[in-house]
């Protein structure tokens, strides 16, 4: 489970302070999947981003399971991320000259997973997300959605049990961002995952159970009576 409790993130750009995040309290129970809206700069992947311990607050605390994120050294937190957090991005962000398989393996690596293991987990992974017959293909081979496919498998072969998206969907069509957005609910489902996600799409937004909207730093959350 996450705890937020008065989080605040601030940059300095010249003269000016920008509030990213100010005063932020978030309570995400495992399991749950939270969708977070907002307009540009409004602090939608600040947050995100505090969430998988890739950035630290100004102020306040950020508890995964009784953890505070921010109060760990780089080498633990690096190790929690490999563990324990999957990450999807708009951009797929995947090695151009890899195959799908080695692509995914790249997240086994740094658990020490042995090759053998390391080939197995990751065929399964792309067989989990329709990608069975594409282990051998180069990205520049497969169409944009599946290498976010692709990406999806990498972000859920160490087995996490958080699984963040930023904009997972953004470069794709609205039949593809529908195929995609399937995968994802049937592994949040499958898997008992903690799934939170951003997004500037208002029809993925309303069928989550949970909606976030961040303005100015600040945010407010509901229950969707729709789902």
């Amino acid at each position: 489970m996450y705890e937020l409790k008065n989080v605040t993130k601030r940059y300095t750009r010249g003269k000016d302070t920008v509030h990213a995040l100010d005063g932020v309290d978030l309570t995400i129970p495992d399991g749950d999947r939270l969708v977070i809206q907002g307009p540009t700069g409004g602090g939608k992947s600040t947050l995100l981003q505090m969430l998988g311990g890739l950035d630290r607050p100004s102020s306040g605390e950020v508890m995964l399971d009784g953890t505070d994120l921010a109060g760990l050294s780089e080498a633990r937190l690096t190790r929690l991320r490999s563990e324990s957090i999957g990450f999807v991005f708009q951009s797929f962000n995947l090695i151009p000259t890899l195959t799908a398989q080695e692509n995914v393996e790249t997240a086994l690596v740094p658990l020490g997973v042995k090759a053998g293991e390391r080939r197995e987990r990751a065929a399964d992974a792309l067989d989990s997300v329709g990608l069975g017959e594409r282990l051998g293909h180069l990205p520049g081979e497969m169409s944009g959605g599946q290498q976010q496919r692709v990406a999806i498998a990498r972000a859920l072969v160490k087995k996490p049990k958080v699984l963040l998206a930023d904009e997972p969907t953004g470069n794709l069509d609205e039949g593809m961002r529908d195929e995609i957005m399937d995968v994802l609910e049937r592994l949040w489902k499958e898997r008992g995952l903690t799934f939170i996600m951003v997004t500037h799409d208002s029809t993925l937004a309303r069928k989550a159970p949970r909606l976030a909207t961040l303005r100015k730093g600040r945010i407010t959350v509901k229950e969707n009576a729709a789902t």
